[in-house]
């Protein structure tokens, strides 16, 4: 996703920078929560990825006792179909699924129900990763949360979940082509929001 001519936005790049913060603060408590080369257990996984699905969800509903939630709601699923896991590689993509699709009913109730008003406040989140982030970078993730939910999805799933246009458009259920016009136009709304 680039500008005309080639060149990435600076909206593009906001977020790019942001997000791999993120990511990258993920991998290194990753690393430091690694077991040994043993078969992973539910409670490896739990332990090595719940920080990063919550931070995952938080970007998409915006709320992190919501998010742990739903976090929580992926691993008891994950914990009744244990039994038939093919391996700890399928079981971390059953649980970012359940965390996507998880955080998209959050945010289907809360339309449903029109009792949903998006906070804007960034000292709402309390999430130790968002509140070592830079002003510009509390930015991004204010702006973020201005977004659609499908244009956030799509940002959030392409520059913090590291995934491409093919993957992201697997898992939302749209057309690849639908996802590149929504992170082309999710740019574009946050650099208009970053602007004022």
């Amino acid at each position: 996703m680039t500008a005309p001519g080639g060149g990435s936005t600076s909206a593009e790049r906001a977020v790019e920078q942001t997000l791999g913060s993120l990511r990258t603060m993920d991998a290194s408590e990753l690393d430091a929560n690694a077991a040994p080369s043993a078969p992973l257990t539910l409670e490896d996984l739990y332990r090595q990825h719940r920080m990063r699905l919550v931070r995952l969800s938080v970007l998409l509903v915006d709320d992190v006792a919501t998010a742990e939630d739903v976090v929580q709601e992926a691993f008891t699923g994950l914990h009744r179909h244990w039994s038939g896991l093919r391996d700890s590689a399928a079981a971390v993509g059953y649980l970012r699924t359940a965390v996507v699709n998880g955080s998209r009913s959050v945010l289907r109730r809360r339309k449903t129900a029109r009792e949903y008003t998006p906070p804007h406040n960034t000292t709402a989140r309390s999430a130790e990763s968002l509140a070592m982030l830079t002003t510009e970078h509390q930015a991004v993730v204010a702006a973020l949360a201005q977004l659609p939910p499908r244009q956030r999805e799509v940002l959030v799933l392409r520059y913090y979940g590291e995934m491409s246009e093919a993957e992201i458009a697997e898992l939302t259920g749209i057309s690849r082509g639908t996802v590149k016009s929504t992170a082309s136009r999710a740019l574009d709304a946050l650099q208009k929001i970053m602007a004022h």
